[in-house]
């Protein structure tokens, strides 16, 4: 139904509870989120290094690679090492991430199949350093981690590439939760602006609620064909415990925690986000409003195993999939 076509529409949008980036910005973030705290989730080295003080399970650190003087060294760097992942420090959205699946002879290979020589690496890397891919374009660090080897459980709910758990955490409270799942169109990547499936998520269990795929509702996996609906993300306390210790390792009262499933080390914390974006609503077909409000009402002090109940018990209700306009998701 078209924003144009139906003068009701921002009285739906009130009535699903729909945020959108005025009130994310004004009411959340910038009354929540102190400024000199964006370092600490901006910054992907220092997120994992201060995870580890915290106690919170991150993906391996192989190394960095600060100077291009560096660069040359790569490759002793990674001798051993038959998959990883090079990542800028202060990347976003996705952009500069260099996933090896596997190493054959002197050839990285990539999720897709396609062979990078270790020039190729090199060259990533030194891009890396110069700001190609950072906030702003300023120079960059280069981290290297071990490759994730997701849960196979979830096999069937991706392709080329490792599927990831949005969830967004307000106050200590995880409040909404997606999991995005990397399809052909994305290339790979969990990126939902670039075409991977999002599958809005039951909070007291873990289950799909519905996906979404380029803004519209989508039922399987459009590579796999597996059956959406099936979807139950394992370990699933343990994965809001670990999201909902984020508040107190940060500090920030409005926090996206992206995490992941390992199979042998379980849920671990891939990032954090600062300003998490607004499709989360379009997945779970529900806006964030009436979860926030409540959670606004609640006293602080609360441990996080009570956090993670409240929140169980509370936002487990399912709601019917409303379409929303990305010119609404920007104004409302």
């Amino acid at each position: 139904m078209s924003w144009l076509t139906n003068w009701t529409w921002p009285t739906r949008l009130r009535d699903k509870g729909i945020i959108g980036m005025n009130r994310r910005n004004i009411r959340y973030i910038g009354r929540y989120n102190s400024r000199r705290l964006y370092p600490l989730v901006d910054d992907k080295l220092k997120t994992k290094l201060l995870a580890q003080q915290y106690g919170i399970t991150t993906p391996e650190l192989i190394g960095t690679v600060t100077t291009q003087f560096g660069v040359k060294r790569i490759g002793e760097m990674l001798e051993g090492h038959n998959g990883f992942v090079i990542k800028p420090a202060k990347g976003s959205g996705g952009k500069g991430i260099l996933v090896i699946e596997k190493v054959e002879d002197d050839a990285f290979i990539k999720p897709s199949g396609v062979r990078q020589s270790i020039k190729d690496v090199e060259r990533h890397v030194s891009n890396i350093l110069s700001g190609l891919y950072s906030l702003g374009g300023s120079p960059d660090v280069a981290v290297i981690e071990t490759l994730i080897n997701f849960d196979e459980s979830l096999l069937a709910y991706t392709y080329e590439g490792v599927p990831d758990i949005r969830v967004i955490v307000f106050k200590g409270y995880p409040v909404m939760a997606m999991m995005r799942l990397s399809t052909a169109a994305s290339d790979g990547k969990a990126n939902l602006h670039q075409g991977a499936v999002g599958v809005g998520l039951n909070i007291a269990t873990g289950a799909a609620l519905r996906g979404v795929q380029f803004d519209r509702p989508c039922f399987s996996h459009p590579d796999t064909g597996h059956d959406l609906a099936s979807l139950v993300v394992p370990q699933w306390d343990t994965l809001l415990h670990l999201a909902a210790g984020c508040y107190e390792m940060t500090g920030l009262g409005y926090l996206g925690t992206d995490m992941v499933l390992d199979r042998d080390h379980g849920p671990m914390l891939l990032e954090l986000n600062a300003r998490p974006g607004l499709a989360i609503q379009m997945t779970n077909g529900e806006g964030l409003r009436r979860r926030l409000d409540l959670i606004e009402h609640q006293p602080d002090g609360v441990s996080v195993e009570e956090r993670v109940a409240f929140a169980q018990h509370h936002f487990a209700r399912q709601s019917e999939l409303v379409e929303i306009p990305d010119s609404a998701m920007e104004s409302a």
